[in-house]
């Protein structure tokens, strides 16, 4: 579990996890989204490949704070499906994710909680299939100054190990740099103290 208050955990790629019972076949996939838009072209991409499974039960969790989320249970009975593969995503503290879990029914129902507990373990082994890992929450901020003070601006985008993604070279210079979000006030206040310095803004 991630302590920092810049760091979130999330998985490096998709995985794959099986539980069986009383012959209904559970699939559980995980995937990596950043957005909402990622989500909705997988779930379609199931349907097809999935298009002879019984339900495609998903939960999703996005953002660093992990405040956007959505759980569906796709006509299995309500909080037997969508709940459980959530409560999965929380236990791991686990963002930008989506767990999708595709049942076959094998003729024997499982009541509710075989439900909960089937969808649940399914989205458990696709997490644990998974490789998790650390991401590190990051700020754009764009930086306009005198050339006289680019050595020093340069000396602390070092010292706070800042990423350049964009620098633009005219009358001033202008740059785009991604910083680490608990370092955003300390890289501001180095910054404002230079002379020289025409704009600071937060992207």
């Amino acid at each position: 579990m991630s302590n920092s208050t810049d760091t979130y955990l999330t998985i490096a790629g998709e995985s794959q996890g099986i539980y069986r019972e009383k012959a209904s076949k559970f699939i559980g996939l995980a995937f990596p989204v950043n957005h909402e838009t990622d989500i909705k072209e997988i779930l379609a991409r199931l349907r097809k490949e999935y298009y002879d499974a019984n339900h495609h039960c998903y939960a999703y969790c996005l953002g660093y704070g992990k405040n956007i989320y959505r759980i569906n249970d796709d006509g299995e009975p309500s909080g037997s499906a969508g709940k459980p593969i959530y409560g999965q995503i929380l236990s791991h503290d686990i963002s930008d994710i989506l767990i999708v879990v595709i049942r076959y029914f094998g003729g024997t129902k499982l009541g509710i909680p075989g439900l909960i507990h089937s969808y649940r373990t399914a989205a458990k082994e696709a997490i644990e299939h998974a490789c998790i890992v650390e991401k590190t929450l990051m700020v754009k901020i764009q930086i306009c100054f005198g050339y006289l003070a680019m050595n020093e601006v340069m000396h602390i985008i070092k010292e706070e190990e800042c990423q350049i993604i964009n620098r633009q070279s005219d009358e001033s210079c202008t740059l785009e740099v991604m910083v680490r979000k608990s370092s955003v006030i300390r890289f501001q206040t180095r910054i404002q103290r230079l002379k020289d310095i025409s704009k600071f803004v937060l992207l």
